[in-house]
């Protein structure tokens, strides 16, 4: 326990893999990876830089006086300078060169593209993850066949697997739009003040070749292949809406499938992981409630409500730069992708312990099926030689008067009634043998086996899976 405030998605959800990523350690020594990078590219461009300069920078890039640097910054008020400083006290003989031409953004800005694009790498493997598991559940349940629901009202009979290659085809649609995000992102590279890298053009005595090359060496130390063409100060805080935004749509689509997951646990035909001991209710111990559900969209619905600060921040830049987008994307950005993590932990555990209580599910078609059905026994009396609207009228007062027995708690057998009057020309096995539930699914196996064929090759090889116990 701690005497101040710790985010939960730090003690709580996130992994130690995406919480590493938003370290101070990564940030900032990423930081000085950035000033290494910048004074190889200009030593290779001309500048008098030498290589014992750059050796030692390169030998204090995890070294971080974190002290050093607090006292620094409470001087001068700049967390950049506070960290230069720091720099060169270890790196004395580097000192004077240290952010040679930069403006703050060169380190700020190409850090965190740094990151977001390795957090992006760890969201995909987990959505890998996710894929693999659903392709398991849905071709396992393929041609289970389950009541379906429109308006959460009966409808016509999917299986188990189809209503669960709905989730999978979302999070695949999630996974190309992740490929497109990760594979668009631009470095930033070292453009200045306003972007015109009118610092450079005075060190390179107007040499653009070589400013170019400047930014494609240090772009390509961070295996980035291109640059953004223009920039203001920063880069375009249109990326951080791209970004955002595809979280969100991660976190819609788990929603999505917890929400399903919740409304039929509520009936009992699915049910979520539950571990021996855990307890459902500190009052009511027979309780099961689905908890992880609850907290996939809990933490989905802040993902989706945070990805509002990047449009806006986006949407208000102030001609080349504004400060007001710092403090704001220190919180919005991490901890969407930390809270995106957690929700993909979560849906991989649950979708991969999903129990799916068969008999319960049987029973729960069976009930609403005679309905479903009566289109189909209306044919059957036609081929018997029935009347169609007289049998169309029978079937239309036997089901109102089933349903009306049914609200009340009463018995009814839609069947024996329907079975009873002569015109219907069928007698109750005939009307059982067209109530078979499988003849009601369509094409329900086939689509799940195709979808499962098309998404298998992107889903996850070896799937990890974390066990959330809490």
């Amino acid at each position: 326990m701690t005497d101040s405030y710790v985010s939960p998605l730090s003690t709580r959800y996130a992994s130690d893999e995406m919480k590493k990523l938003f370290s101070s350690d990564m940030r900032f020594g990423t930081w000085r990876r950035l000033w290494v990078s910048l004074a190889r590219a200009e030593k290779a461009c001309g500048l008098p830089i030498t290589d014992e300069q750059v050796e030692e920078l390169a030998a204090h890039t995890d070294d971080i006086d974190y002290e050093v640097v607090s006292m620094r910054e409470k001087e001068v008020r700049h967390d950049v300078m506070a960290h230069i400083y720091a720099y060169g006290q270890v790196a004395p003989k580097a000192a004077g060169i240290i952010h040679l031409g930069a403006t703050s953004c060169y380190v700020t800005d190409n850090a965190d593209l740094v990151i977001y694009r390795e957090a992006l790498k760890v969201i995909r493997k987990k959505l890998q993850t996710v894929l693999s598991v659903l392709c398991d559940f849905s071709y396992k349940y393929r041609s289970v066949p389950t009541l379906g629901y429109t308006h959460f009202q009966p409808a016509q009979p999917v299986t188990v697997g189809k209503r669960a290659s709905l989730w999978l085809q979302e999070f695949f649609m999630d996974l190309e739009e992740l490929d497109f995000v990760i594979e668009s992102i631009p470095f930033l590279g070292c453009r200045g003040t306003t972007g015109t890298e009118a610092s450079f053009m005075d060190l390179f005595e107007n040499d653009e070749e070589k400013i170019d090359k400047m930014n494609r060496l240090i772009a390509k130390d961070f295996g980035f292949e291109k640059l953004f063409d223009v920039c203001g100060q920063t880069y375009p805080r249109k990326l951080d809406s791209r970004i955002i935004n595809v979280l969100s749509a991660i976190a819609q689509s788990a929603y999505r499938m917890a929400e399903d997951i919740r409304l039929l646990q509520h009936d009992h035909q699915l049910e979520e992981p539950f571990a021996k001991k855990q307890v459902g209710s500190s009052a009511m111990a027979y309780k099961r409630n689905p908890m992880r559900c609850e907290r996939i969209c809990s933490l989905s619905r802040y993902i989706m409500a945070d990805a509002m600060n990047a449009p806006m921040t986006a949407s208000t830049q102030w001609l080349e730069r504004s400060l007001d987008d710092s403090a704001n994307r220190r919180i919005a950005m991490p901890e969407a992708f930390l809270a995106c993590d957690s929700v993909l932990i979560l849906v991989a555990n649950v979708a991969d312990g999903l129990e799916v209580n068969e008999k319960i599910i049987e029973k729960t078609i069976k009930d609403y099926l005679p309905f479903i059905a009566t289109e189909n026994i209306m044919m059957e009396a036609v081929k018997k030689g029935a009347d169609r609207q007289k049998a169309h009228e029978i079937i239309r007062n036997a089901s109102v008067a089933a349903c009306e027995k049914m609200k009340n708690a009463e018995d009814w057998d839609l069947l024996s009634d329907l079975a009873n009057e002569p015109e219907m020309r069928l007698d109750i096995n005939e009307m059982k043998d067209i109530l078979k539930p499988e003849n009601y699914i369509g094409r329900c196996a086939s689509q799940v086996e195709a979808i499962v064929k098309k998404i298998r090759p992107f889903a996850a090889a070896d799937v990890e899976l974390k066990d959330i116990s809490l």
